[in-house]
């Protein structure tokens, strides 16, 4: 893995996930200047981290000097989070990627900037996973996987070796899917679901009980 240059972090977003993130960092000892919110008050406090305002304020720093950690959460046919990774890089700023302190990452793995990976997870050898996708809580990737930019990766999903997910597709809690299985960009899968055949673009699955 590429080994990124540390700067200062400023959390874009002050939700559920932006929690996440910040209690990520933290552990693993990042600088945080603070964080963004539409929602509170300048100044007020989000688990100890300062607000510093709306998503504007990080537009006062220069791009050389910060990097950037996207705290807002993917859910499915939501955009606003690419959205504004869009715009913070149109303006030359990049995004950290988020690694737990508590996962077990094999060292041939290859992940592209923005990539976030929660606690617990597992992420063996010869995985690649794309620019902005989350890997969440206790998700396990086997060998081989290759995951596609804008991804989201649910808490407890397990990928067998050789699976293929799409650009922007959701991947919901629990899902198993079967090694050398490929889903379609733009997919959303139910949690919970057995994937054990290949998946088109732009389909929702929904499993039948």
């Amino acid at each position: 893995m590429k080994q990124e240059i540390k700067k200062p972090v400023i959390i874009v977003g002050a939700g559920g996930h932006a929690k996440v993130i910040m209690e990520a960092l933290i552990l693993s000892g990042v600088e945080i200047i603070g964080c963004t919110s539409l929602n509170d008050k300048i100044g007020s406090f989000c688990q100890g981290i300062r607000v510093l305002g709306g998503d504007d304020v990080i537009f006062s720093y220069k791009p050389e000097d910060i990097m950037l950690a996207n705290g807002i959460g993917s859910l499915p046919n939501q955009s606003t989070r690419w959205d504004l990774a869009a715009k913070m890089r149109a303006r030359g700023f990049k995004f950290m990627s988020v690694k737990h302190p508590s996962i077990i990452i094999s060292k041939n793995v290859k992940l592209e900037e923005g990539v976030q990976i929660m606690a617990g997870s597992i992420i063996q050898s010869g995985v690649e996973i794309g620019q902005d996708s989350i890997i969440n809580s206790g998700s396990i990737l086997d060998h081989d996987c290759n995951i596609g930019s804008q991804c989201h990766i649910s808490p407890g999903v397990t990928l067998c070796g050789g699976v293929q997910i799409d650009n922007r597709t959701h991947i919901g809690s629990g899902t198993v899917v079967i090694q050398n299985v490929v889903v379609g960009n733009d997919a959303v899968i139910a949690a919970g679901s057995v994937i054990y055949q290949n998946i088109p673009n732009n389909i929702t699955f929904i499993q039948r009980r």
